[in-house]
This record gives structure tokens, C-alpha cells and sequence, in this order.
């Protein structure tokens, strides 16, 4: 099974308003955003999304809604994750119609060896046919996985990509350059996504995309296609920004901007917090220069 998850994806938050409940309506505008904005794959439920502070309900109401806007026009990857093997498996087979895709982190906090991790997939895959990203972000996780652990896992024939977010460009390229036919790889840090483009990656699932669809795609699909005088240009003009929304945590800084376009609030569940004032400002200011 190739991998079809190329180019720009992006990680989609989850709206709130002031009650904390969803937001659906900037939900369904956030979505026509990206598809009128040159995304190529949207991400459901990733940890962008607040997935761990959503019921079971809500995460499928909103699948539903994205599902109703997107209308089948771009891929829909679906996060399902967990370290709890034998639960995730579970969620796998029990999955609503219409994704065309899976998501799925690292184990995180129990912290398993390299084995483990293998152990851990390899049961995931056996439990749906859906093609599985594999996630590795050892700053959330606690663990890393190692450039064989992924090429091992990657010739398993529903496995089809790795969201690569150690930042070990040495581990990346590694896993680049011996990965087999078909097997994606996605930046999983939007700062380095254009030199992992250029390096032989596939794509991304952003954060920064939510908010600048149009500029960041158009970075990501010039860096493709190899015109990187465009990209560079695109890449530094994010720069700012990109450092900006991961500044106090995320979906913070990224929800400001949203608010700035009045797509949506900037609310967040308990434990994220809102961001700062004077960053506000300087999202505020950097969102109106981007947008010009």
C-alpha cells in the first residue's frame, strides 16, 4: 500500500466558544478556509485539535461536520492513538465511514522500549485495513522512535507514512534515505519543513496551516516541485510566526490568529491556557502583515 497523504496536510484545531462547548460553525468555516486555501489532506483529532479533552461524542460530531463541509474534495486522516494497545486496537474497528486514514502516536508516558513500540503497530495494523501514519514526537511522547524502529515498522503494508516530529534531521534523513518504494515521509515541525522537503519529505501536518492555508501550501507545494527561490521566500516569511504559535504552547498562538481572521474564538479547555497579552499583540501584528 503507497503512502497518498502528500503535500500540505494540516492538523485542524478544535473551535470553542466562551461555554466551552464546540464551536461548529468556525469549525465548518476553518475547514472551507483550507480547502479553498490550497490544503491537500486535513487531520482530525490530532493533539492540535484538543483530542485528549474531547468526549467520544464530540470527537465524532466533529468528524461529522468536517465530513459534511469537506464533501470528499480533500483526504481525511483520523488521529487514534494512545498507550493503552489493546484499546486502541479496539477504537480501530469500530471507526465511523468516510476516513482515509489513521494517525496514530507513539505510546506515550509508560515509555515502552523499541520493541515495544514495534509490538505496538504491528497489532494496530492487524486491526483495521485503513492506512496508519505513524507519529513520532518525543517532546509529548517521552520516548523516541528510532530511524530503524520506523523502517522496520514501514514494510508492513498498511503502514504507509511516518509524522516525523524529533527534529533529529540526521534520524530523518536516515529513514529518507532507506525507506522503501511508497513509504511517506511528513515534517511533523512546521520550521522545518521546507529543508525536510528538500531532503526527499513528502509533505507535512501542520500547525501553522490552519491559520495561513494559502501561503503555507504555496510553500510546501513549491518546495515540491523544487522552485526554491519561491519557497525559501514563503519559508522566512512564516518564519515569525511559526515560532510565535509554539512560543506559549499549542493551539494558543494559532487560535489567535484565527481569531484575528474571525474564523474563530480563541478559547481552549483546561490545562491549555490562553496566551499572553503581549503576544497576542505580536500574533495580531504578524497575522495582519502576512495577510496583506
Amino acid at each position: 500500500m503507497n503512502n497518498i497523504f502528500t503535500g500540505s496536510g494540516v492538523a485542524l484545531v478544535t473551535p470553542f466558544k466562551n461555554d466551552l462547548t464546540i464551536d461548529f460553525d468556525g469549525l465548518k468555516k476553518l475547514v472551507q478556509l483550507q480547502i479553498d486555501g490550497g490544503t491537500d489532506f486535513l487531520v482530525v483529532q490530532g493533539t492540535t485539535g484538543e483530542s485528549p479533552t474531547l468526549s467520544s461524542d464530540e470527537k465524532k460530531k466533529v468528524l461529522e461536520c468536517v465530513q459534511d463541509v469537506n464533501q470528499g474534495k480533500l483526504k481525511i486522516v483520523y488521529g487514534v492513538g494512545g498507550n493503552n494497545t489493546i484499546a486502541v486496537g479496539e477504537s480501530l474497528q469500530s471507526l465511523p465511514a468516510g476516513i482515509d486514514g489513521i494517525l496514530s502516536v507513539s505510546p506515550y508516558y509508560n515509555k515502552p522500549i523499541q520493541k515495544g513500540i514495534i509490538s505496538h503497530y504491528r497489532q494496530l495494523a492487524q486491526s483495521t485495513d485503513l492506512p496508519i501514519i505513524l507519529y513520532n514526537v518525543p517532546g509529548r511522547t517521552g520516548s523516541n522512535m528510532t530511524a530503524e524502529t520506523t523502517l522496520e515498522l514501514s514494510e508492513i503494508s498498511n503502514i504507509v507514512a511516518m509524522k516525523e516530529a524529533s527534529g533529529n534531521m540526521e534520524q530523518i534523513m536516515e529513514i529518507i534515505r532507506c525507506r522503501p518504494n511508497g513509504f511517506g515521509l511528513l515534517s511533523g515541525d512546521d520550521a522545518i519543513t521546507m529543508p525536510l522537503i528538500a531532503a526527499g519529505a513528502d509533505g507535512v501536518i501542520s500547525v501553522v496551516a490552519n491559520a495561513f492555508p494559502e501561503r503555507f501550501s504555496k510553500m510546501v507545494h513549491s518546495a515540491i516541485k523544487g522552485d526554491f527561490s519561491l519557497a525559501r521566500k514563503e519559508h522566512y516569511e512564516l518564519l515569525p510566526v511559526t515560532k510565535m504559535f509554539f512560543e506559549e504552547g499549542n493551539p494558543g498562538g494559532v487560535k489567535v490568529a484565527l481569531n484575528r481572521r474571525v474564523i474563530s474564538e480563541e478559547y481552549m479547555r483546561l490545562p491549555l491556557y490562553p496566551v499572553t497579552e503581549g503576544l497576542r499583540k505580536r500574533i495580531y501584528t504578524e497575522t495582519d502583515r502576512l495577510l496583506k
